[in-house]
């Protein structure tokens, strides 16, 4: 429960931030700052872990929101600023890490887990012993049944 209002506080304090403009650190041209924003889409903030740098209010978004605008003020490409953060971040940073020998895990995973656990539950459920027939009941003892059901065995 803790975990869940931490979240929310996490994420209500990120839109009001958004909402009145933190970044005092904006890019002058419009065309650049809205590059820049695309670009910290992609990035993926190091503390909130689940929010781009876009949305988060932590100090290290601010830095790496702050890093991507002097990169793109520098006139690089979207490219060369992505390899620039994964280099010094690893491909953590990234919020869509791409597909390659280190990450099939991550990528391929879950998939493999629930498959996984699927045919262990299928192979759990055609393995299971049918239920137990009782046996029939010999000659005395279906006497014996005979005797109690007429009450003469008393």
């Amino acid at each position: 429960m803790r975990h869940i209002l931490i979240l929310l506080i996490c994420c209500l304090a990120s839109v009001s931030a958004q909402a009145i403009g933190v970044d005092k650190d904006r890019l002058n041209d419009p065309v650049q700052e809205a590059r820049a924003q695309e670009i910290m889409k992609q990035l993926r903030c190091l503390v909130c872990q689940n929010q781009s740098i876009v949305e988060s209010d932590a100090s290290l978004a601010q830095d790496l929101r702050a890093i991507v605008r002097e990169q793109v003020k520098a006139g690089k490409t979207e490219a060369e600023i992505l390899d620039f953060m994964t280099a010094r971040y690893g491909d953590w940073v990234l919020l869509k890490p791409p597909v390659r020998g280190s990450t099939l895990v991550l990528w391929f995973g879950p998939l493999i887990l629930l498959l996984g656990g699927g045919f262990l539950v299928i192979r759990y459920v055609r393995q299971r012993p049918e239920t137990a027939q009782p046996s029939p009941l010999n000659a005395e003892e279906a006497e014996k049944l005979k005797k109690i059901l007429a009450g003469e065995d008393k």
